[in-house]
């Protein structure tokens, strides 16, 4: 077994539901003492969605209004009341507490949760065993009040909480959640409780006649087949030839977790903090997963397309800068794909997807950077109409700067709530906190009318 190194570049676990702005969101039960919270990032219930982020070691919160994030916040670390754990690096690991972060409403009392993953947590004597803690919602919002997950069989440096993604993997109307390590994935169904019952937990990895080597990076959750359950990709490192691969790994969920397809999209260099979001996009029933591939061509980059099917990946398309109709031209170390987050941003009915390019040259200005919209379609994704935004394009407010990297972190998301996912854009090079929103209307996305937001754009989809 090849050995990961640990990242400070948090997972993305990608969006759970096409067409739902990347939340889950889940129907109750007759036993429910509630309703349900109706997002899965509510966290104190007020009808609003919030804003997560995670850090190394600490996630804040920013609590949603009518017009988008307010100005209530809050930080929390493992040395706020309530949470367990111990803040601060250990044994030569960074501190990773609140690096993958999962939503939903865990205990279905109207209030969401959120799930933090902890991958090089020392418990007892074991180091980098990794935990995931749940820390409740409630009518302030996000609480003093926090359980751990049980673990049945607990390994050091296994780094229990990788990544992590919510769902409803076995369509019972309770909120699951996947979990992995340096080698499975466990899944736990709901319900969960404050006092750290779950559900059922089950584990899977791949069997050696798939492949031989595996080990998950990326958990993408959403719905990919026609049925009711949430589908789940696992993205991860391979080895064939004696060279490392990238794959993906389909979990179709229903009453029973099955395997379904593994594909390899690429075989050319690792990628150990591989995205991807899961969306309709050429909207025929089956989900698609978009998946970046930042290695590919010298690190120019590129977008994998795996067509939706009943048993996962039915075919695939690569997109890129190369792609007929998309802006700029590829170049080395560029990094199409970074980050990327689907969303209708002209409200015809087919997703689209915004592509993070973190590296682009603009002007004279090296490693700038700027984020591509493409649209779907009845064909899915395409370059025909895509659009191209950059620190100089329109009202974006401030300049091309060397090294900004404009476009590390990129969200659709309907801040507004008028029917249309605006386009919200982070930096490197300008306070780390904040993002630039750029709105959606009828013609997609515009540079006009652009505002400043007081969040940085790598939420939970």
């Amino acid at each position: 077994m090849f050995r990961r190194r640990t990242s400070r570049i948090a997972l993305a676990t990608a969006v759970t539901a096409a067409l739902t702005g990347g939340m889950v969101v889940l129907s109750g039960s007759a036993a429910s003492a509630a309703p349900p919270a109706k997002h899965a990032d509510d966290f104190n219930g007020d009808g609003y969605r919030d804003y997560v982020v995670g850090d190394s070691g600490s996630f804040t919160v920013t609590y949603g209004t009518a017009s988008g994030p307010g100005s209530t916040s809050r930080t929390i670390t493992q040395n706020s009341p309530g949470i367990p754990g111990k803040s601060g690096d250990a044994g030569g690991y960074v501190d990773t507490f609140g690096e993958s972060l999962a939503t939903a409403d865990f205990n279905r009392d109207g209030y969401a949760d959120l799930a933090v993953a902890d991958k090089t947590e020392k418990v007892g004597s074991r180091a980098a065993q990794g935990t995931v803690t749940i820390v409740w919602g409630s009518r302030s919002g996000l609480s003093s009040s926090a359980t751990r997950l049980p673990l049945r069989a607990p390994h050091a440096d296994y780094e229990f909480g990788w990544s992590i993604a919510a769902g409803d993997f076995n369509g019972d109307g309770k909120p699951d959640l996947a979990v992995s390590d340096i080698e499975k994935v466990y899944v736990y169904r709901g319900g969960f409780s404050k006092s750290g019952t779950t559900g059922k937990v089950t584990t899977h990895r791949p069997k050696p006649s798939v492949t031989h080597v595996f080990e998950p990076t990326g958990l993408v959750a959403g719905k990919v087949t026609k049925d009711k359950a949430t589908d789940l990709y696992v993205l991860g490192q391979g080895e064939k030839n004696d060279r490392m691969t990238q794959a993906a790994w389909f979990l179709r969920g229903g009453s029973t977790v099955k395997a379904g397809t593994f594909t390899t999209y690429d075989t050319t260099a690792p990628d150990w903090s591989p995205t991807g979001v899961i969306a309709d996009f050429d909207k025929n029933g089956y989900g698609d997963l978009a998946v970046s591939d930042t290695p590919y061509n010298k690190h120019a980059g590129s977008v994998v397309v795996l067509r939706g099917g009943a048993k996962g990946a039915a075919s695939s398309y690569r997109l890129s800068q190369s792609t007929a109709g998309v802006a700029t031209a590829a170049a080395k170390d560029e990094q199409f794909g970074f980050s990327v987050s689907a969303g209708d941003t002209d409200h015809d009915g087919y997703p689209d997807l915004a592509v993070g390019v973190p590296f682009e040259k603009v002007g004279s200005a090296k490693e700038a950077g700027g984020v591509h919209v493409l649209h779907g379609g009845p064909h899915g994704l395409t370059g025909t109409g895509s659009e191209w935004f950059t620190r100089e394009s329109g009202d974006v407010p401030g300049k091309a700067v060397s090294d900004a990297a404009f476009g590390v972190h990129v969200r659709l998301r309907d801040v507004d709530r008028d029917g249309y996912a605006d386009l919200l854009v982070s930096d490197q090079y300008t306070d780390y906190d904040t993002s630039v929103l750029l709105p959606a209307g009828p013609a997609g996305v515009s540079a006009s009318g652009v505002r400043e937001l007081p969040v940085r754009a790598d939420f939970p989809q």
